[in-house]
């Protein structure tokens, strides 16, 4: 598609951000697999940004992947919900930010339900006083965290000690976007540029020097689906989804890849792994695979945070030829160290894709 059409489609849908005051929920997804992410999401907008971010200790998980998984019934969901709603208002804030994609698309299918049915969210709102007291009180803005560092990309990029280049000659890294499937599939005007081509990623991508990549399976799962790969018998497909993706992006020759979803990374990241030992087949430069790697964790390599402090190794696939070409700096006897300076222990080494570990650099 020519540049005048996807600019096009960007300009059609833009959302409102709020400039500041937002309530935060975490992800248990992103806890889980890289915790760094939601720690430098926080010190980048507090710190650096000087924004005013508010998390409420009892706030739970959105039920999503319950949900997703039909494990609990939409009503059960929907109360879940509610109820993080009204710890929002309880705390005097109503800009709504969360870190989770699943989250993202079961609150936004939450108010666009209500919004339908009026007499299911009087349903809701019983049930949340019924059951906990508490009052239903909708927030007015609905974001994700992405949406935050998209709002808000120019102000890094002038923050930056690092840019989206190699450093030796200049070239920009050819970066692939992408975008988990609950931020727009579902309702394409609630995500910034839209459905078939979202631009919240692009735009940093843009903003911090790269070159935003296009190839066929640009919208395509990355692999994870909840009933792909939490149903045993069905992991087959989620695998092959990956595989599709790496397949399609290959010939466009990225340097990484850039996420905004808390399973997609993990996914994107674990299954090259896979891939690697089924088929002894490698993706990227020199058997090292695709690096891939969450927002925060880019925003903060722009900064000049420290890879490891990011959680960095906690990849599977080697950052360090990505940090190599940026020439950012980086300790490699600190990479399995823990904030005491004890070792952690270091992974067992793969049989067909490339590593580091330490000092150490493997060979397929």
């Amino acid at each position: 598609m020519i540049i005048e059409g996807k600019q096009k489609i960007w300009a059609d849908y833009q959302k409102e951000i709020p400039d500041d005051h937002y309530f935060y929920v975490r992800s248990c997804i992103r806890q889980s697999f890289f915790p760094a992410s939601e720690v430098t999401f926080l010190n980048i907008t507090r710190n650096k940004l000087g924004k005013d971010f508010f998390e409420n200790p009892y706030h739970t998980t959105c039920g999503g992947i319950a949900y997703h998984s039909d494990a609990i019934p939409q009503e059960t969901a929907m109360t879940i919900i509610a109820r993080q709603f009204a710890l929002m208002h309880e705390s005097g804030y109503e800009n709504y930010v969360c870190s989770c994609i699943t989250s993202f698309g079961c609150y936004t299918e939450t108010l666009e339900t209500w919004r339908e049915f009026p007499e299911l969210e009087a349903k809701i709102r019983q049930f949340l006083w019924d059951s906990c007291r508490k009052e239903l009180a909708k927030p007015k803005y609905l974001a994700h965290a992405s949406d935050i560092i998209y709002k808000f990309r120019n102000e890094i990029a002038a923050k930056a000690m690092f840019r989206l280049v190699e450093a030796k000659t200049g070239r920009p890294l050819r970066v692939v976007e992408h975008i988990g499937c609950h931020y727009a599939k579902m309702f394409p005007s609630k995500g910034v540029g839209g459905a078939e081509y979202p631009y919240v990623l692009a735009g940093m991508i843009e903003a911090w020097g790269g070159e935003v990549i296009d190839y066929p399976e640009r919208r395509q799962c990355c692999g994870f689906g909840f009933r792909q790969y939490f149903v045993q018998a069905n992991r087959g497909y989620s695998l092959s989804n990956t595989y599709k993706k790496f397949e399609s992006m290959e010939p466009y020759k990225p340097d990484f890849i850039i996420t905004n979803c808390p399973g997609c990374p993990y996914f994107l990241d674990r299954w090259q792994y896979v891939v690697a030992e089924q088929t002894g087949k490698t993706y990227g430069e020199n058997g090292f695979g695709i690096p891939v790697l969450t927002y925060e964790e880019v925003a903060g390599l722009v900064l000049g945070y420290n890879p490891w402090d990011l959680g960095l190794q906690l990849h599977q696939v080697a950052v360090e030829p990505l940090l190599d070409k940026m020439g950012i700096p980086y300790d490699p006897a600190m990479k399995y160290k823990g904030v005491n300076g004890k070792e952690l222990g270091t992974p067992a080494a793969p049989q067909n894709i490339r590593f580091k570990v330490g000092s150490i650099n493997s060979s397929k």
